[in-house]
């Protein structure tokens, strides 16, 4: 049986008060709703990573990274290694997430290295894969998705291909206010699923889980994490409001 993972990327917002008033009031919160049924991990931006690991100390909420820089040590200016998050205190990280991809401009070559970069550094990403409007309208969300998934986990053997959580997340939807109907969302995953399968072997692919993401709130997210492939949240706006994320938690349940 798959535990449900939820996971709040705060992207580019948050100071330091606020953020830790939310990571404080998120802890204290999801006691009782979760119950230790629930993984859940807040994912602040760099800066406020250490203030936020310290306020959630005490509980069962993890922390992890926005994204992370592929070599160990050296000349790079203005990233972020493994090493790095693991010093203070986080235990995921994000690869490939569609604004690094569509905005950064990073490609799928550029998002293994860091899988790979993080599982070296005892860190576990979650690769964010998914497709924009116009490859949904044209019939390409498998392949889009396909050519993600394969080239994310190339090189990995199934033992730290066990490491990944996928997130499937419609670029479509992500900020837009547009969600995928849970059929729509099931449909991705189940694809997802079967390829890890063929990728690697059935147990493996029934024991990866594998979130949606795309404008979850608590209104929507009972149906979309009730079905059957679906294994929890990656979400964006909605984690930014502590009330809003425990009833996105809460349907996890």
């Amino acid at each position: 049986m798959r535990k449900p993972f939820v996971a709040g990327n705060w992207k580019m917002n948050m100071d330091a008060h606020a953020g830790v008033e939310l990571a404080k009031a998120i802890a204290a919160g999801s006691v009782n709703i979760a119950g230790g049924q629930v993984d859940v991990a807040l994912i602040p931006p760099f800066v406020y990573l250490q203030a936020v690991a310290s306020a959630v100390t005490a509980s069962h909420v993890a922390v992890g990274a926005q994204d992370v820089y592929f070599q160990e040590k050296g000349a790079f200016t203005g990233e972020i290694s493994p090493a790095m998050l693991k010093d203070v205190g986080c235990a995921y990280v994000l690869c490939g997430h569609s604004e690094r991809r569509h905005v950064i401009g990073e490609d799928d070559a550029i998002v293994n290295k860091k899988v790979h970069a993080a599982i070296n550094g005892g860190l576990l990403p979650i690769l964010c894969v998914g497709e924009l409007q116009s490859e949904r309208e044209a019939g390409q969300t498998e392949a889009v998705v396909s050519t993600q998934v394969k080239k994310g986990l190339a090189g990995l053997d199934g033992e730290r291909a066990a490491a990944v959580t996928i997130a499937y997340e419609p670029v479509w939807a992500i900020g837009t206010g547009l969600t995928a109907t849970p059929q729509q969302a099931q449909d991705v995953h189940a694809f997802i699923r079967e390829l890890v399968a063929k990728l690697y072997d059935a147990e493996l692919a029934g024991a990866m889980r594998v979130q949606y993401g795309g404008s979850v709130n608590a209104a929507n997210s009972g149906e979309l994490l009730g079905q059957p492939d679906i294994d929890g949240a990656l979400v964006g706006g909605a984690s930014l409001k502590a009330q809003e994320f425990l009833g996105i938690i809460k349907s996890a349940v």
